[in-house]
């Protein structure tokens, strides 16, 4: 079996580097351009089911899907140091240009000083401006405007295109040798959480009425056949598993099967082997048992329980937030603003920053929260929105809660 590596960077990179991934046997690449950085996070979001791992054209882009907290599968990026910045100094040499007197972009300080080193260049005239979280394109455009007539080297496209017309810029190419370094650091780790996902993952359901757990199992990509005593087996893997428990915080089928069962108990135990899952399986159904009468708990190695959602004996409508609230992980204040703002708005989409608005909070924070909801199934993401300025768009959310 394959692994498909999505690729993200501006539209003149994005082919080249993934006909270098797609080298490697095995490997084929998802391309996904930009037209500009900013817009990283929301295309990461668009296709997260969709690939194992995420390689980044550079640095910038990766930050900014991982700062807003976009990143659900390994991911790494082209490193611009080293060989890449390296064949640039000789293209700008056999351009007659002067290579000890540079002002560059995005690469630390350090890296940039042991090239040069390496080559045997002095760096003593080079200007940099090494990627921080604050850092935008256009606060690099101004930098490099800011300082003598330098040759500028820019990882970014925005700030070449900003640039071009009124200084000398070379825009960095990531080389084939930087691609093969970051694809080999990638496929390391994209495997290994692809041998992780493939941990047998075995569900004992004690439930009255068979009726809609055929439907669950089929929706956890597994199967389900009648155990012992009155018990059903589940049988899927790990990685189907977390998906639908939004990174094993919540259970949504016990509460849909809680609808027409008076006792719902679920034990999860999540093993290398058969053996080893129906143990860990039988210790969480004993705990879902002393919990109470609907109630889910997940069993890992080391002695690990995970209680991933639970019902207690409070008034119908505060029983529906409590139990929306352990699956999702928010609180059920947070949900009482959510229903609202879905009720003001009528039931239509909601930009992430109308959210944050009405929750008080970051858009990041909004952008999480959503999320979670996504992955339980209250949240239905239904496009994006320019907002207008160079910042990246705004996606429009359902609630459906």
């Amino acid at each position: 079996m394959g692994i498909v590596i999505g690729v993200v960077g501006p539209h003149d990179l994005v082919d080249d580097v993934a006909a270098t991934c797609e080298e490697q046997p095995g490997v084929s690449a998802l391309r996904l351009d930009y037209d500009h950085e900013s817009q990283a996070p929301s295309i990461v979001e668009a296709h997260a089911t969709a690939v194992e791992g995420w390689l980044f054209t550079g640095i910038v882009p990766y930050m900014l899907a991982r700062d807003a907290d976009a990143l659900t599968r390994p991911a790494a990026f082209v490193d611009y140091s080293g060989a890449t910045l390296l064949s640039a100094l000789v293209r700008l040499q056999h351009q007659g240009r002067d290579v000890t007197r540079l002002s560059i972009d995005t690469l630390s300080t350090a890296d940039v000083v042991a090239t040069f080193t390496e080559a045997g260049l002095p760096a003593d005239d080079v200007r940099t401006l090494p990627y921080r979280p604050e850092m935008t394109s256009a606060k690099a455009v101004s930098f490099h405007r800011r300082g003598p007539t330098h040759t500028v080297i820019t990882c970014l496209s925005s700030v070449h295109e900003s640039l071009r017309g009124e200084m000398q810029v070379l825009r960095l190419v990531p080389s084939v040798h930087s691609v093969r370094v970051a694809l080999r650091q990638l496929l390391l780790t994209a495997e290994g959480q692809a041998q992780e996902d493939a941990q047998i993952a075995l569900g004992l359901v004690e439930v009255e009425s068979e009726e809609g757990l055929l439907r669950e199992a089929t929706a956890l990509g597994g199967t389900v056949a009648a155990f012992r005593g009155g018990t059903h087996l589940l049988v899927t893997t790990r990685g189907p598993l977390y998906d639908a428990t939004g990174g094993f915080s919540g259970l949504p089928m016990l509460a849909r099967l809680a609808g027409h069962n008076r006792v719902v108990r679920v034990g999860f135990g999540l093993g290398r082997s058969a053996a080893e899952a129906e143990s860990l399986a039988r210790r969480a159904l004993a705990r879902a048992r002393r919990i109470g009468d609907v109630a889910a708990v997940l069993s890992l190695r080391a002695d690990t329980d995970i209680v991933l959602e639970s019902v207690t004996t409070t008034p119908a409508g505060e029983q529906n937030l409590s139990v929306l609230a352990r699956r999702v992980g928010l609180s059920v204040p947070t949900l009482q603003k959510l229903l609202e703002a879905r009720d003001v708005a009528g039931g239509e989409p909601l930009t992430t920053r109308e959210i944050a608005e009405r929750l008080a909070v970051q858009q990041r924070t909004a952008r999480r929260m959503l999320h979670r909801l996504e992955l339980a199934g209250l949240a239905e993401r239904t496009g994006n929105l320019t907002s207008g300025s160079s910042g990246r768009p705004l996606t429009l959310y359902r609630l459906t809660l």
